[in-house]
């Protein structure tokens, strides 16, 4: 059956679909869960793709819908989503509490959060690699998002949209810092998911050629290992200082140097063989990793 999708494109258009109060602010708003009703929510399983930001503290009974996953919310979870991703649940859901904080991409247009709101890559992430936090952690969350609420609650000045941004970027700051936390306490858990995308990684390149295959991408291996790309990413770069495109990209110049070494073919065809469409981006790459080009590689 095909999946239903509504879009939620403003934060005006969320509360309306929360049976909420109208929103103090158009472009940022915080939401009591414990106050909003689903009567407006349709009773099969619908995608609802929200047009803004949005980071959820819940603490629920039930199971939410998420991508492709299901995740069973018993414990209080932060999930976060970037603008245009889909998120369904169904009508019987019971919000036990906790609170929803929504701000429109043109709320950060030419400030410094909105440079660098892609660094933030858990809105990327499953749900599965949602952030659950401790009852202290929740209270300094809590904090920022009063601080929020407070500030786009009074008579907008010139001052209101730093100080709404601020208190933004401080509790995005919190969740990385509490993501470093839960990726230290599930060390275990990633130390196999570590030894599985290395594994994987040698067994792609196993074959003497990728012609057929191609070169890997990120999310070929995210997908194997049943993790969002971000997040195969983040854990690789914690655990390891490395990225998974920097581990794709260093087994190709180990097999590439292989072949320079042992065989006379041009690199052209080399790059060829590695799964390259275009072997100006094989010389870029290689070049990047060793300092040489192919050709200086093979004559050194």
């Amino acid at each position: 059956m095909q999946n239903t999708f509504i879009d939620i494109p403003t934060i005006a258009d969320l509360h309306k679909l929360y049976s909420y109060t109208s929103p103090r602010h158009p472009l940022v708003s915080v939401i009591e869960l414990k106050d909003i009703t689903r009567d407006n929510f349709r009773p099969e399983e619908t995608f609802y793709r929200l047009g803004f930001y949005s980071v959820y503290l819940k603490q629920l009974k039930g199971v939410m819908r998420y991508g492709k996953s299901y995740y069973d919310f018993d414990e209080g979870t932060l999930m976060f989503t970037a603008p245009g991703q889909a998120v369904s649940t169904t009508r019987e859901i019971p919000y036990k509490e906790g609170w929803g904080l929504f701000f429109h991409a043109d709320l950060l247009y030419r400030t410094d959060l909105g440079r660098k709101i892609h660094q933030y890559s858990f809105f990327q992430y499953d749900a599965n690699e949602a952030l659950h936090v401790s009852d202290d952690e929740k209270t300094i969350l809590r904090n920022c998002v009063d601080n929020i609420r407070r500030e786009y609650m009074q008579n907008i000045d010139n001052h209101s949209q730093h100080v709404i941004l601020s208190n933004i970027e401080l509790l995005l700051n919190y969740c990385n810092r509490f993501y470093d936390r839960q990726f230290i306490t599930r060390a275990k858990v990633n130390h196999d998911i570590v030894q599985q995308f290395e594994n994987l990684l040698l067994a792609y390149f196993s074959p003497d050629t990728l012609i057929e295959t191609g070169l890997p991408d990120v999310k070929y291996f995210a997908d194997q290992l049943n993790l969002s790309p971000n997040y195969l990413s983040d854990l690789l770069k914690r655990y390891t200082g490395k990225t998974t495109q920097e581990y794709i990209h260093l087994q190709v110049v180990e097999k590439a140097k292989s072949l320079l070494w042992s065989s006379d073919k041009s690199i052209s065809e080399i790059a060829y063989e590695l799964g390259f469409e275009h072997p100006s981006h094989f010389t870029k790459i290689f070049k990047t990793k060793m300092g040489v080009s192919p050709k200086e590689f093979r004559l050194n």
